[in-house]
């Protein structure tokens, strides 16, 4: 058995014992399995900006539609960045007469008076689970293909806001790890990109689109933000649909977007939600009298200077008006039981997905199929027993922000990995990510001002379910204030 065999069957073993420990205190409890978190009915915390700071992307747009420089102008750009970063893997698939052609009809509608939206002329890249009409969907597999005639439902919205779909990037075979293997970092070639959606971060820092909508089940968004330094922008689970994705977890499946700074992050979210406006409203707002918890365990076993790049930027927001406080929880046993409880969960829905799907597991990934096969023999009372921890953590990880606003943490506990040493790294790179996935609730990755290595390191804030917008107030505040902006 391969090393990374060896951890995914450790994986597995650590989580059923952990599971099974459950079974059977409070009983005779009813069963609650609650998936998409309640918001908490409290006030934001913040206030939208008086004037909001318009984002880079905004600024391209304004461009695009008084001609200093054509869509077409633009998505030339990016097609030759993506020519020119081929040997990182990042890219599947290009369609670049389709997006010209687009381009072209933007530019003729510039001319004309006529905007098609925030998004006009934007270019962008999808994450290859996600289908885009007329492009191939191989979600990173041999094994499987799909020629869709439609947009994803996330994709028909960034579409129908004026994007410009460039192409596909890549994934982890099926979403199902946090290395992207096969795909390179666009800092250093010698290491992962991060993942499962490592293509959308080597897009974005290669300057192929300006923004990437991809997919974070545990931490397939923010991990890869972190170690190839982008922004993952997570929302609260259930309020983007899924429409369209090839699925990894039904129930904890998340459609999020990445882009280069908060802003533009925060202007596709609102695209996503269909809440056009709002939280690119809180761009520079002020983030005085917020309460930021600090939880001691977000730092157990954390790489001693990607730990100290992240207290020096949680100590920028107090500088700037925020309140810093150190919070018990989330603990140790916390972060244990989402990230065990969560594999349970996740793998258990995607071994039911691909006994339907009937693909040939043996043309799969070593790593998937042995997921995939690990999960199919979990009873369905462990299944069920892991649902009913996720539905109590939820409750008390919405007690914890009773005293506080957000959470504060490093989204990774180490820069990138070399890649024949990202295995040993598997549960490690995902830790802090994982229970707000399991839980559901808000989380952006972006990058701290301090490389750790000149690798980058990405700070996490989390949020309570639909308090999307404290999140932009602190991201944009952080990046105005350490010039990332």
């Amino acid at each position: 058995m391969t090393a990374a065999n060896q951890i995914v069957s450790r994986n597995f073993e650590l989580a059923r014992a952990h599971i099974r420990s459950r079974l059977f205190p409070d009983a005779d409890l009813a069963l609650a399995v609650n998936l998409k978190p309640p918001d908490l009915g409290r006030p934001l915390p913040v206030r939208p900006a008086a004037h909001p700071q318009s984002g880079p992307m905004l600024r391209w747009v304004e461009e695009a539609l008084i001609g200093t420089r054509s869509s077409e102008a633009a998505l030339r750009e990016a097609i030759k960045a993506a020519h020119g970063c081929a040997e990182l893997g990042g890219v599947v698939h290009l369609d670049e007469q389709g997006a010209l052609a687009q381009a072209r009809t933007l530019d003729a509608a510039a001319r004309a008076g006529r905007s098609a939206g925030p998004l006009h002329g934007v270019p962008i890249t999808v994450k290859d689970v996600i289908h885009v009409a007329g492009m191939p969907t191989l979600a990173g597999s041999a094994a499987y293909r799909a020629m869709p005639d439609r947009d994803a439902a996330g994709v028909a919205l960034l579409r129908a806001a004026g994007a410009v779909v460039l192409g596909k990037v890549a994934t982890h075979e099926f979403a199902l790890g946090v290395t992207t293997p096969q795909a390179r970092n666009p800092w250093d070639p010698a290491r992962i990109p991060g993942g499962s959606s490592g293509g959308s971060a080597i897009a974005l820092v290669k300057g192929i689109g300006a923004g990437s909508l991809g997919t974070d089940t545990r931490a397939s968004i923010r991990v890869p933000a972190a170690l190839s330094g982008v922004v993952g922008f997570k929302p609260t689970f259930g309020r983007i649909s899924t429409a369209g994705v090839v699925t990894l977890s039904w129930s904890m499946d998340h459609v999020a977007p990445m882009a280069r700074n908060v802003a533009d992050a925060a202007l596709l979210m609102d695209i996503l939600l269909g809440t056009p406006g709002d939280l690119t409203g809180y761009n520079g707002a002020s983030v005085a009298g917020l309460r930021i918890g600090v939880p001691a365990a977000a730092f157990e076993d954390a790489d001693p200077d990607v730990a100290a790049a992240v207290t020096r930027a949680i100590a920028v927001l107090g500088e700037l008006g925020a309140v810093v406080v150190l919070v018990g929880r989330p603990n140790r046993a916390d972060f244990e039981l989402a990230n065990l409880a969560g594999l349970i969960v996740s793998r258990c829905e995607a071994a039911a997905y691909h006994r339907a799907l009937g693909t040939d597991l043996s043309r799969y990934w070593d790593e998937t199929r042995l997921q995939l096969e690990a999960a199919a023999q979990i009873p369905a009372g462990e299944y069920l027993a892991a649902q009913r921890a996720r539905s109590g953590m939820m409750a008390e990880m919405g007690a914890v922000f009773d005293g506080i606003d957000v959470l504060a943490m490093p989204t990774s506990l180490v820069p990138a990995p070399l890649v024949p040493e990202a295995e040993q790294y598997l549960m490690t790179l995902a830790r802090n990510c994982i229970p707000w996935s399991f839980v559901g609730f808000p989380a952006i990755s972006l990058p701290a001002a301090d490389r750790v290595r000149g690798l980058p390191v990405g700070l996490q804030l989390v949020a309570p379910p639909c308090h999307e917008a404290v999140l932009v107030a602190l991201g944009t505040a952080y990046e105005r204030s350490t010039g990332l902006a």
